[in-house]
């Protein structure tokens, strides 16, 4: 934990360095309005246990790390992403994602897409939040561009192609 908060921090560092802004608190929409859109690039490390399947290996992993966003966006330039997966061996992997800034305020989303492996997809579905981002709903995907993975399953990857929309809805 010690080393993922010192990247989490490196990571907002640099973002503030470079003119990243920390977006306001969102504000209620009203009906004649769209969808925010976000773009940005996620760096995880985490721990995968696994079992023999006869279609290969089954595994769970827990992964976390800094989500960068690009500037413009709704959400705050750096966040610490942590998520919990399974993957069936096969071609599904779903799990649950939270995404916490600077304040401690909290994105919480459902995941689906490939097994984790470089060059494949995964979905998100934003289903709620705390603090500021109270009420958000949204959707987002990402593709893994790397994940290495060493003999004692320590995981590690980069995400990039990360987009989504997000809105706060009436409460």
């Amino acid at each position: 934990m010690i080393r993922t908060t010192t990247i989490v921090l490196a990571v907002l560092s640099l973002a503030t360095a470079v003119g990243v802004r920390v977006a306001p608190a969102f504000q209620t929409a009203p009906a004649n309005e769209g969808w925010r859109m976000f773009t940005g690039s996620w760096s995880a490390r985490g721990q995968r246990q696994t079992i023999p399947t006869e279609g290969g290996t089954a595994g769970i992993a827990r992964l976390s790390g800094a989500i960068v966003l690009a500037r413009g966006t709704e959400l705050g330039g750096g966040m610490l992403a942590e998520a919990i997966a399974f993957d069936d061996g096969r071609n599904v992997s779903v799990g649950r994602a939270v995404w916490t800034d600077q304040r401690g305020d909290r994105v919480f989303s459902d995941l689906k897409g490939e097994p984790v492996a470089a060059g494949r997809r995964i979905q998100g579905t934003i289903t709620g939040g705390t603090g500021r981002y109270n009420g958000v709903v949204g959707d987002y995907e990402l593709t893994w561009q790397y994940v290495a993975r060493d003999a004692d399953d320590v995981i590690q990857g980069r995400a990039v192609d990360l987009r989504g929309r997000i809105r706060k809805v009436a409460q």
